[in-house]
């Protein structure tokens, strides 16, 4: 005997396509709700007015001052020009056109807070920032850094301040004392070193981390201490954002430890 299937009938042919696309939402669905959410990173936030235009900045190259000969000057150099570039108010002028602006000068490094005006004059820049590489070592990883912030005449007032004798011990220049007088002295002067093997040096990696990283990771915050070169990222940003909140204290009427937002969710 033959048998044959019989036809389906609209309502089950209903039925089959509303569960098909039932099932094909409760997978989006489940699918949506395991991405992570996004986090935006902390910004770092000038005291500066910017009614009339951002604070402009150029970095001169670190001076390597470590002892060892495996740190890339220009490429940690950089990374304090992004960093500078990342805080709100402040704009940075690209490495190249530091150096460029020193070889039309003459000069292959800043001796004294007098050529440092000369070259932010030459620039057409508010300020110098200049520093040296006090520590390095990939294997741990750990870096040292100081960074002293020289204002072109006129700038970056109200409230520039004398050098405090204490900043002569970090100061990334050579010289007496007498190099830096009240009127051409650094106006903010930052000196860390960074350990990862320091628990207060992981809350701040991990902190730095949040909304920098793609989502899922492997390591997750801890790819910043095993890449020395992402190590020196966190690095740069620590330092030039201590710098900032030395700045809030520094201007009349700033509050410090603004620095720092809070992480928004988008």
């Amino acid at each position: 005997m033959l048998f044959t299937r019989n036809p389906q009938t609209p309502q089950c042919a209903a039925r089959t396509f509303a569960l098909v696309a039932g099932c094909a939402l409760l997978l989006a669905g489940c699918a949506s709700s395991s991405e992570p959410k996004l986090v935006a990173p902390i910004t770092v936030v000038a005291p500066y007015d910017t009614s009339r235009g951002e604070v402009l900045w150029a970095v001169v190259p670190l001076r390597n001052e470590s002892g060892t000969s495996l740190v890339d000057i220009n490429a940690l150099t950089d990374k304090v020009v992004v960093a500078a570039e990342e805080v709100q108010g402040v704009r940075c002028l690209p490495l190249n056109r530091t150096l460029a602006a020193m070889n039309v000068m003459g000069l292959t490094a800043l001796h004294s807070p007098q050529e440092a005006q000369s070259l932010a004059q030459a620039m057409g820049v508010d300020a110098i920032l200049v520093g040296s590489i006090t520590a390095y070592d990939p294997y741990i990883p750990s870096i040292g850094l100081s960074l002293a912030l020289f204002p072109k005449a006129g700038s970056m007032a109200p409230g520039r301040q004398p050098l405090d004798p204490r900043t002569l011990t970090v100061r990334p220049t050579e010289g007496p004392a007498g190099d830096w007088p009240r009127d051409t002295g650094p106006i903010s002067v930052v000196s860390e070193h960074l350990d990862a093997k320091n628990h207060q040096v992981l809350m701040e990696v991990r902190s730095y981390a949040e909304g920098r990283q793609k989502m899922p990771s492997a390591l997750g915050w801890r790819r910043y201490t095993a890449s020395m070169d992402l190590f020196c990222e966190f690095a740069a940003h620590r330092v030039v954002a201590q710098m900032i909140q030395q700045e809030w204290v520094r201007l009349p009427g700033s509050a410090p430890g603004r620095t720092a937002a809070a992480h928004e969710e988008h």
